[in-house]
Formats: structure tokens, C-alpha cells, sequence
């Protein structure tokens, strides 16, 4: 293990501004993971990561003890920093001082969509993008692609919301919509208040490319005429609309639902 006692370190500088800075994290190619759970997963499902940061006082933790053990015995690069440097870089209140450097996966989008997938237009809440990939991921759903203008998909904040998501889909990011819509083997399929199809009385069973879009705005005119169709998630009129992160998970389940019957 490498020992950190100094905020002048240049690795330690390096690993604040990938905490803080999401131009430094797109110019390296890397993120941080940070908590157990997170790490566990990346371990379990994509390997060894670049670089295993600890706090001083994580020794003790048998969790953490446990996944550095594993580290070593592949000698991975382990380096200790006191907990006030490891604190001014962990964005986890009362975390328990563990974090991954990862790289992050560069993928080309395929030329033709044709299996179940989600697309998502211009989200931009680092919570809503990781709970979607978290139901994407629970419902059997292989691919998200996002175009250009949605959060970062490998920013800390949507890792964290994903709770490991990102381990087991491939996430396409800087996407051209339209012309992954225009190539579509599948039918691509919206939610709109502006229509009388709902969810549940939709044929879900085939490969479907669900869109969603921005959470004020909605999808974008442009590729709401490019959809297949729309349906509508029943709701009480009281409320206006539903969180898109919410309305994803209804429509990916109810289509498991019709799957399995």
C-alpha cells in the first residue's frame, strides 16, 4: 500500500479534481466509485479497478479489510490516504472511506437498434439517470443510450443512484436519437398525456426502444414524431405528471409483467 499525507501530492490532487471536476473525469477517461456496495459489484462484474483508494480508519472495517484482501492477492494498486484527505475527496457523508478509480467504458453505438433498449432525450438529473439505469438493468434491459445535453452517465452522483447498473448494461452516451430511431428493427414507444392507450392495455411482449425525455420539457417534438407510438401511465388528475425515473420503472415492469404471463 502507497501512504498520502499531503495535499501536495500530485496522485492526490489528480484524485480531488476526478472527485470534483467533470471536465477532468471526460479529459482522463476515469470516475470514482465510493462505498462498499459500488466497489463489490465493479469487483464481481468488471474486475480489477486502476486504483483502490482507502482512509486510514477503513482498515478496520472487515468490509473493507475483506475487498482489500481480494485487491492484494491480484496486486492491484492500493494507496492509503489520512481521513481528512480521503474526506475532502468522498462525496459520501459517514461513508466508510473505500472508493475505486475505474475507467470509464468508451462504446460505439450500433448502427441498428433491435433489441429492448431506452433512450433517453436530454435528462439531466444525475438521480433520475441512475435510478433509470438501476430499473433498466433489474428488468433485463441491455442497452441505454443518451444523446448529447443528458447528465453525465459515469458522473459519482449517477454511479451511486445506479447502485451498480453499470456494471451489467452497456450505456451508449453522445447519441444521435433520431438516427438510432430511423434505423429501428424494434418499435419505439413514448409516454405522452396525449393519448388514450395505456400502458397496461399496450403489446409489450415484443423488443421495444422506450424513450424518454427531459424531466420539465419532456421528449423532444422532433423525436416524439419519430416514435412508433405513445401510450399514458394512468394517474390521478390531481397531479400533473409523474417523475421520469418513476414512469420508466412502471413501463419497463409492466412489460416484464406481460412477458412472464
Amino acid at each position: 500500500m502507497k501512504q498520502i499525507s499531503s495535499r501536495e501530492n500530485a496522485l492526490y490532487k489528480e484524485l480531488k479534481q476526478l472527485a470534483s471536476s467533470a471536465s477532468a473525469r471526460r479529459k482522463s477517461g476515469l470516475s470514482l466509485l465510493d462505498g462498499t456496495h459500488l466497489c463489490t459489484a465493479y469487483l464481481q462484474h468488471r474486475g480489477v479497478p486502476q486504483q483502490c483508494v482507502l482512509a486510514e480508519s477503513s482498515l478496520h472495517n472487515q468490509e473493507v479489510h475483506t475487498i482489500v484482501s481480494r485487491l492484494e492477492e491480484q496486486h492491484a494498486n492500493v494507496i492509503v490516504l489520512t481521513d481528512a484527505l480521503y474526506n475532502a475527496i468522498s462525496q459520501v457523508e459517514n461513508g466508510v472511506g473505500l472508493c475505486f478509480v475505474v475507467p470509464i467504458p468508451c462504446l460505439q453505438a450500433p448502427d441498428v437498434l433491435n433489441a429492448d433498449a431506452v433512450l433517453l432525450d436530454g435528462l439531466q438529473d444525475p438521480g433520475n439517470l441512475g435510478s433509470i439505469l438501476r430499473s433498466a438493468a433489474a428488468a433485463g434491459i441491455k442497452q441505454v443510450f443518451c444523446s448529447e445535453g443528458s447528465a453525465a452517465a459515469w458522473s459519482p452522483k449517477v454511479l451511486r443512484a445506479g447502485m451498480g447498473a453499470h456494471f451489467v448494461i452497456d450505456i451508449f452516451e453522445g447519441v444521435d436519437l433520431k438516427s438510432l430511431i430511423a434505423s429501428a428493427k424494434v418499435r419505439v414507444l413514448a409516454t405522452s398525456s396525449h393519448t388514450e392507450t395505456t400502458i397496461y392495455h399496450a403489446d409489450l411482449k415484443h423488443p421495444i426502444a422506450w424513450l424518454f425525455g427531459h424531466e420539465g420539457q419532456g421528449v423532444s417534438p422532433e423525436l416524439m414524431e419519430l416514435a412508433t407510438t405513445t401510450v399514458t401511465i394512468p394517474q390521478q388528475p390531481q397531479i400533473e405528471s409523474l417523475n421520469v425515473a418513476a414512469s420508466a420503472a412502471i413501463c419497463f415492469f409492466e412489460q416484464v409483467r406481460q412477458k412472464l404471463l
